[in-house]
């Protein structure tokens, strides 16, 4: 018998003073049986990063391997942005680049060998993809707390995030990376 997925409930007050965003969230996430902790921890935040209109996570999640974790759609259903946790290989970043006219990537992961893996392959519109890294550190710190009903306050400025739990305010930076 397969495993069924596991539901995570966040409440996040998002406060994203990089891009003007002041949200409450109430997310209730599907954790497929293979997702691990830190890849659950950066999809989430990824979400928080990319708020706006139109977001949502992929209904398939792991299980659905042609769609991104998280997309932003527009009103008639169109992919206006693919976003993908980790370290997808070229081809996958190509067929988004070519579906999507933003692509942006968060990587929870050291990623120097899958930068490494990406330059000179063949990525539709390479420059445009937008590469980020989350401090692993912070990543971690946030694994440790994970419970299937977590509350937090995010706040993002200068894309520094700071991860305020009832008990210890977190902290890292989000890097920006670059396909060579």
């Amino acid at each position: 018998m397969a495993l069924g997925a596991t539901v995570h409930n966040f409440d996040i007050d998002l406060a994203d003073a990089d891009r003007g965003v002041y949200e409450s969230l109430a997310l209730r996430v599907a954790r497929h049986p293979s997702e691990s902790d830190e890849y659950l921890v950066a999809r989430v935040l990824a979400y928080c990063l990319e708020y706006g209109e139109g977001i949502a996570f992929s209904p398939g999640g792991l299980s659905d391997p042609d769609e991104p974790p998280v997309a932003i759609r527009d009103l008639t259903g169109a992919l206006r942005t693919w976003i993908d946790i980790g370290t997808p290989e070229a081809a996958r970043l190509h067929r988004a680049a070519k579906l999507a006219a933003r692509v942006a990537v968060y990587v929870h992961k050291d990623p120097s060998q899958w930068l490494r893996s990406l330059a000179g392959a063949r990525i539709h519109r390479a420059a445009e993809v937008e590469l980020w890294a989350f401090d692993r550190s912070l990543i971690a710190a946030l694994c440790a707390r994970l419970e299937r009903r977590t509350a937090f306050t995010l706040s993002v400025s200068d894309r520094e995030l700071f991860v305020s739990l009832p008990d210890v305010t977190l902290s890292g930076v989000l890097t920006r990376l670059s396909i060579a």
